[in-house]
């Protein structure tokens, strides 16, 4: 797919790998539409970076964890861009706590932000996709879904379900030429990271990523991209964590 003038909606748009992803796409000539639930300051840097290359940005106030407001984000970009001609799903947040800790409240809501959201925004934008035969669709798992953590059962679940829903997706709707695909970043240098408390990030390049150093939005970006520009992949998960789910000791 070749991105100049087509039309981008990314969940999540204004901060980490979101907004870094949508620049990437801006970069190579696409419109985006950026969604958060406020315009604040970062959603204001990341539209003015966006509009700085000339490319036409809106953005969206939205809380995809809430179907109708999934549903309206997909209507209301389609108006103001065209299309929907590629959907990355990058909003989420953390749901730590292990199984006898987590509330039942926190357990749902982890499933609508990072799971059932990805269900509504695909039943709302497939559909033009299939019209116009040709789309693109990102989801961005996570190397928690890969490989079991301590204490963080649905935060591992969710991101868990990302990569089947990925293959599920892709097979669907491969003769309409739609591509699904998914990324599994490890620990990347975004304010979601910046929670960890030094001595685990420490433990963690010494002892659980052969790289030994954090990966950047930019470079779980740059993949994304391609995910979308090369039409020759689809169903694939790919792990950008530094060779964290790789090792074996």
């Amino acid at each position: 797919m070749k991105l100049e003038h087509k039309a981008c909606l990314v969940t999540g748009g204004t901060k980490g790998i979101g907004a870094a992803t949508a620049l990437a796409l801006a970069e190579h000539g696409a419109k985006v539409a950026l969604v958060a639930r406020q315009l604040d300051d970062e959603a204001k840097e990341t539209l003015r970076r966006v509009e700085a290359m000339g490319r036409g940005c809106v953005f969206i106030a939205a809380d995809v964890g809430r179907p109708e407001e999934a549903t309206r984000c997909v209507e209301e970009a389609t108006r103001l861009l065209g299309s929907v001609d590629v959907l990355v799903h990058s909003a989420g947040g953390p749901a730590n706590g292990g199984l006898l800790d987590l509330t039942a409240e926190a357990w749902h809501a982890a499933f609508d932000v990072h799971v059932h959201a990805i269900f509504h925004l695909c039943r709302a934008v497939i559909p033009g996709m299939k019209q116009r035969k040709e789309g693109a669709i990102i989801l961005i798992s996570s190397a928690a879904g890969l490989r079991g953590i301590k204490s963080n059962v649905a935060y591992q679940t969710v991101k868990g379900a990302l990569p089947q829903l990925t293959r599920a997706l892709a097979y669907e709707f491969a003769p309409d030429n739609i591509r699904v695909n998914c990324v599994a970043p490890g620990v990347i240098r975004t304010a979601f990271h910046a929670q960890m408390p030094p001595s685990v990030l420490q433990h963690n390049l010494e002892n659980r990523i052969p790289l030994r150093r954090e990966g950047t939005s930019e470079q779980v970006a740059s993949v994304i991209r391609e995910l979308v520009t090369n039409d020759y992949i689809t169903g694939e998960t790919v792990s950008i964590d530094g060779g964290l789910t790789m090792r074996i000791c």
